[in-house]
């Protein structure tokens, strides 16, 4: 089998093209059905915004997988493994009990159910873990009830991770391409390096991954035209697991001791694939994090885990006084900086170049996030490609405006105490509804 670049560079194009071209008329289909959450005291957009993006991202998925099927080079993918099958009927069964949920508010145990259910489907259909890769150890063979219910315990804790960062416009959808892009990266060198054929579906499923993300993200960064909403972020996260089953407990260190010189060698080679058995996916270390800070924090109050707060990773930052595009960048960079970083330690983990290139970009990081009040400003030539808020033209003449006007000075921009996003929670917990906290009589 050759190396299908222009393949994997086609499946990606047509799965963006499709995503993007159906997002317009999905949204104006959920503003017909009327699946528009109401504005709450919390929320950052001033209008109701339509839900439902996830139509247009099943959309996607099909097409990828379907221009896939009819490529030379990506058509043995389909003919060596039943695994694309097992995705798509288990991205089907969540994709429609998203929907449903986005219209009508689901219970937060039948959301549970159906991941569980969708899980089991591809398990049923062979898209499970056979074998645990432990660094140091070797391989543990699982009984097929262990793997079966570690499988399906990762897809639930993959879905609900994805979803707690579905808070700020364009952040999940951003994250999960930075994530499933740095994977087919880890992927395809596992597939192409090695000569591991069954690392093929994984890649495949990382690039239709991409895809619909990519193609989504035109209409859903900030200010969003459309949430993408449970049907969209419980897909991208089963989507994003089954690309780690499949890498993870399909593939053989045993193979990969053949060319990388040993059994020891190989696990340490593959070693950022074990990492998601233990905090399900290290590529999205922060949605995972974002999730056990979750539940240790609301379990300690006393309260449900599934009942939502204000206090994930993103609104901590509108809290330090980042704005939302600029809380978005940061959460970007983190997922970017831990997932490439992962893939380029698999790559060269003897290198002292790259852990000092991550501890470099680790303390700009840190930088960025103290300071929220810092403001860039974009060169005179450039002010016509970037934000008003970054011209000094557009500030200087605003402010020269309310003076004439005898106005008093823009006062500075209040912290946000909310998110744009229609989640807020889990996949698996109801949409919260904060109590309005403004006085009575006072006006919106």
């Amino acid at each position: 089998m050759g190396q299908p670049v222009r393949e994997y560079l086609l499946t990606l194009c047509v799965t963006v093209a499709v995503t993007y071209l159906l997002t317009g008329p999905v949204r104006k289909f959920a503003i017909a059905v009327g699946a528009m959450p109401e504005i709450r005291a919390r929320d950052v957009h001033r209008e109701p915004t339509p839900r439902l993006g996830g139509i247009a991202m099943f959309g996607g998925l099909c097409a990828g997988l379907l221009v896939a099927d009819h490529l030379r080079n990506l058509n043995g993918v389909f003919e060596l493994s039943n695994e694309p099958r097992a995705l798509l009927s288990g991205a089907a069964l969540i994709w429609l009990v998203g929907v449903l949920d986005d219209k009508f508010e689901l219970d937060a145990l039948i959301k549970l159910g159906a991941q569980m259910i969708a899980a089991g489907v591809m398990v049923m259909q062979g898209l499970t873990i056979l074998f645990l890769p432990v660094p140091g150890i070797g391989t543990v063979a699982l009984t097929q009830w262990q793997g079966n219910l570690l499988t399906v315990a990762l897809v639930v804790i993959t879905i609900n991770a994805v979803n707690f960062v579905d808070g700020l416009d364009g952040l999940a959808a951003g994250m999960v391409c930075i994530a499933s892009a740095a994977f087919f990266l880890y992927g395809y060198r596992i597939w192409f390096g090695y000569g591991i054929e069954a690392a093929a579906p994984a890649t495949l499923f990382a690039a239709i991954l991409m895809g619909m993300c990519l193609g989504f993200l035109p209409h859903n960064m900030h200010p969003a035209r459309i949430f993408m909403g449970d049907s969209g972020s419980m897909l991208i996260g089963l989507v994003l697991a089954a690309s780690t089953i499949s890498i993870t407990g399909q593939v053989d260190p045993d193979t990969m001791a053949l060319f990388a010189g040993g059994e020891r060698n190989a696990t340490h080679a593959m070693l950022p694939a074990f990492i998601p058995l233990v905090l399900p996916l290290s590529i999205v270390a922060i949605p995972i994090a974002d999730l056990v800070l979750a539940i240790v924090r609301r379990t300690w109050k006393g309260q449900s885990p599934f009942a939502a707060d204000r206090g994930h990773l993103h609104h901590r930052l509108l809290e330090l006084g980042h704005s939302h595009s600029r809380a978005v960048l940061i959460m970007y960079f983190w997922s970017g900086l831990i997932a490439f970083g992962a893939v380029a330690y698999s790559v060269h983990s003897t290198s002292m170049w790259i852990v000092l290139a991550i501890a470099a970009l680790s303390g700009l990081g840190l930088v960025l996030l103290l300071l929220p009040r810092f403001t860039p400003r974009a060169p005179r030539w450039a002010e016509a490609l970037v934000p008003p808020r970054y011209r000094h033209a557009e500030r200087a003449a605003e402010a020269a405006v309310r003076e004439d006007a005898g106005m008093e000075p823009e006062p500075a921009r209040p912290i946000a105490a909310g998110v744009s996003g229609v989640n807020g929670a889990t996949a698996i917990g109801p949409r919260s509804r904060f109590p309005d906290r403004r006085k009575a009589g006072s006006a919106r």
